[in-house]
């Protein structure tokens, strides 16, 4: 591998341009800056398409370039650097039960991210992402999943009919709490519909799903992603869709 000195090397420079929608657009890639994404990947066997890290570091092992620390900090999108950077070709599925959870104007790149790392800890098969979600590829997206952005099923969705099993809004003042699958004896497919925090979901969207249920708290609302970790703990507490690892680390 070589070895490069030079901010305004071409493949760093590529690098950079992840950091837009557009380009990871076009490319159908992305970037996961950080020994620990790295590592992510590597354990959910996700294939690298190019690796960079600091010189004389081993992180990655011969299939990464050794970069200048100046120069690998410029092609980076976090203010204090990183050691490392990874670059992935994007996967995207089809809707998949048991266990789904969709998403519907989550702006917010972090939301999205950490509704992606929950749903790996709590066993759901599919994050689906409809209109003006944000990209779950973006940097802070990929840095709030901690590593899940590898290991759960992604996919876009334009008509809630595609979405697989039972369609359970998530509504701020609907009748109905949320119960677990041992409550509400429904231990079929499921989809956890999740809105944005001030606006919610759409009438439309509600009215295109057996049943609305509220997360019973004391305050106003939550955020997109506080709800949906709620929601997937609640729905998967007791019942037949719990994890099938036992190995949630919390950090």
């Amino acid at each position: 591998m070589t070895h490069i000195t030079s901010p305004q090397n071409p493949r760093l420079k590529a690098v950079k341009r992840l950091a837009t929608r557009r380009e990871r657009e076009r490319a159908g890639r992305f970037a996961a800056e950080g020994e620990d994404l790295v590592l992510a990947a590597a354990q959910a066997g996700r294939a690298l398409v190019e690796g960079y890290r600091v010189a004389g570091s081993q992180i990655g092992g011969a299939a990464f370039h050794d970069v200048e620390p100046a120069a690998l900090a410029a092609a980076s999108t976090l203010g204090s650097g990183t050691r490392a950077i990874g670059v992935y070709e994007q996967r995207w599925g089809a809707p998949a039960g048991p266990l789904c959870v969709y998403l519907h104007g989550v702006g917010d790149p972090g939301n999205v991210g950490t509704i992606v790392r929950s749903a790996q800890a709590f066993g759901a098969s599919c994050v689906a992402l409809g209109p003006g979600c944000a990209d779950p590829h973006s940097p802070k997206a990929v840095r709030a999943s901690m590593g899940a952005i590898f290991s759960v099923t992604l996919a876009r969705v334009d008509d809630v009919g595609e979405l697989p099993g039972e369609r359970v809004a998530l509504v701020a003042d609907a009748p109905q709490a949320l119960r677990g699958a041992g409550g509400d004896g429904a231990a079929g497919p499921l989809t956890l519909l999740v809105g944005a925090e001030r606006d919610g979901l759409p009438a439309q969207i509600v009215a295109a799903c057996a049943r609305s249920a509220r997360i019973p708290i004391a305050s106003e609302s939550l955020n997109a992603a506080m709800a949906a970790t709620v929601a997937l703990y609640e729905v998967t507490r007791g019942g037949d869709r719990a994890p099938s690892s036992s190995r949630v680390r919390a950090s």
